[in-house]
């Protein structure tokens, strides 16, 4: 037996117990260090499969480690299972419908995630025993992908220091391996203090936080015209100091997310923004805290870990869908527009008919991207560790990310067997590397040679702890 067939056979012995774990990970969608039941879920599950279990890292009571074998290469699968808030979906519909009981839902499939993942991360541990090969596996429980940059913290804090490869998939309306392409972001609050006094009586004894927050925001829009295109920047406003319009607020904070297309461009505009908000503190006789809430870099590629994966995506070929997947799609499709329809394709820069209801092919490893660019926290471990990802068909093409479709889909049957797919696309790929520590040699190469131009400075800065959230 091939090598990668018998580790696909190790994923096929246990798929429809993480089915159901995925399932239930569904089932209670947490949200930014909040995960407390998808993580107890996660480590239930290490246990029964006999890993070494590390909980609780990097000061993240959401966060875990399982770890399988000794000796020789370190593997890592990275895994997520944080949902995204206000998202709350019934499975398995076409139509809008909350759940009454939640506002949370997996709008961008990390329940699917986390499952294939720790999939994958067993079927290795099996192949390892059967085989008596000596290598480590470890399954990476991250936290807060959806804002609270959680792997950054742990590239950070040296917690893949000693990994050799960095494995992780996403789910995707396309069979692929993922392209390296993100934008690298800050999340800063902005904390300005004035002082109150009486709107009307005396306005002039006053020194308004909310007027400097309007002034920063004219500077940043202004600022705009001179970044580069590709650049980023959001606000949201957090602490108004109040609602009462009669009061000179004296108090005020602003979040704004600011991103770029890689770190040194990003640590640049980040000065720039400072600076502007210095200046509104400055006309508005106010002071100004600054306060990083998270970060993530850009995505380093690694060329050599990506043939890999093709050659295994080759092998396998693309997710099997049938009939009754295809109605499905169909009837979710009816609620896109052409132009979320095409926007699919233009990400993968693949030309297939319009009305292709599930991705029936894998993507070439020379496909262009030319869709939106959005930023993940897996930018930070590739900065640390030579890194790969796959991108497997789990929904309709057309579907919009972070969005009640995705939800709609994520306990499917389609979901289920992209999930499948991709734990044995990061198992074999995995399996591969280890049989030929050669290839390990070269991608650390190519690696190396990156980082000794371009040294990774993270994105947040020493001292500054998670955002997790105190009882």
């Amino acid at each position: 037996m091939k090598n990668e067939e018998q580790v696909w056979e190790l994923v096929e012995n246990k798929k429809e117990e993480f089915i159901n774990f995925s399932d239930k990970i569904f089932d209670t969608p947490e949200i930014l260090y909040q995960e407390f039941k998808s993580v107890s879920e996660h480590t239930k599950m290490l246990k029964k499969e006999g890993f070494k279990i590390t909980e609780g890292i990097c000061n993240m009571p959401t966060a875990v480690m399982g770890e399988y074998g000794e000796d020789g290469p370190i593997i890592a699968i990275l895994g997520e299972f944080d949902a995204l808030p206000g998202l709350s979906q019934e499975a398995g519909i076409n139509k809008h419908k909350p759940v009454e009981n939640t506002k949370n839902g997996h709008g961008c499939g990390h329940n699917l995630l986390g499952a294939a993942s720790l999939l994958a991360a067993t079927a290795i541990k099996d192949w390892l025993l059967k085989n008596k090969i000596k290598a480590r596996v470890r399954y990476y429980g991250c936290p807060a992908e959806e804002g609270g940059a959680a792997k950054t913290y742990m590239a950070r804090d040296g917690l893949f220091d000693n990994v050799d490869v960095a494995i992780c998939w996403h789910p995707a309306t396309f069979n692929s391996v993922n392209k390296p392409i993100s934008l690298a972001n800050s999340r800063i609050d902005f904390t300005f203090f004035g002082k109150s006094a009486h709107a009307a009586t005396a306005p002039h004894l006053g020194r308004s936080a909310l007027d400097a927050i309007e002034l920063m925001n004219v500077g940043v829009n202004y600022m705009r015209e001179h970044m580069p295109d590709t650049a980023r920047v959001h606000y949201a406003y957090m602490d108004t100091g109040g609602n009462a319009a009669n009061v000179v607020h004296a108090k005020a904070t602003i979040r704004h997310l600011i991103r770029a297309s890689n770190l040194t461009e990003l640590h640049s505009l980040v000065k720039r923004v400072y600076k502007i908000a210095d200046g509104a503190a400055l006309m508005t006789e106010t002071t100004v805290e600054k306060k990083v809430y998270s970060g993530v870099s850009n995505l380093l590629g690694n060329e050599i870990l990506e043939k890999i994966m093709q050659t295994e995506w080759d092998k396998l070929g693309p997710v099997k869908f049938d009939k009754a997947d295809i109605e499905f799609a169909n009837e979710i499709r009816s609620t896109f527009t052409e132009t979320e329809i095409l926007d699919s394709f233009q990400r993968i820069g693949i030309k297939a008919p319009l009305d292709l209801p599930l991705c029936d092919f894998v993507a070439p490893l020379d496909s262009t991207h030319n869709g939106g660019i959005g930023s993940t926290d897996v930018g930070d471990v590739s900065w640390v560790v030579p890194t790969v990802q796959a991108r497997v068909a789990t929904c309709a093409v057309g579907t919009p990310f972070h969005t009640w479709q995705t939800v709609a889909q994520g306990k499917s049957n389609a979901a289920h067997k992209g999930m499948i797919h991709a734990a044995k696309i990061m198992a074999s790929t995995a399996s591969n590397l280890i049989k030929t520590p050669e290839k390990i040699i070269e991608a650390k190469k190519e690696f190396d040679s990156h980082i000794s131009k371009n040294p990774y400075i993270c994105p947040i800065p020493e001292g500054v702890i998670p955002p997790v959230q105190k009882d």
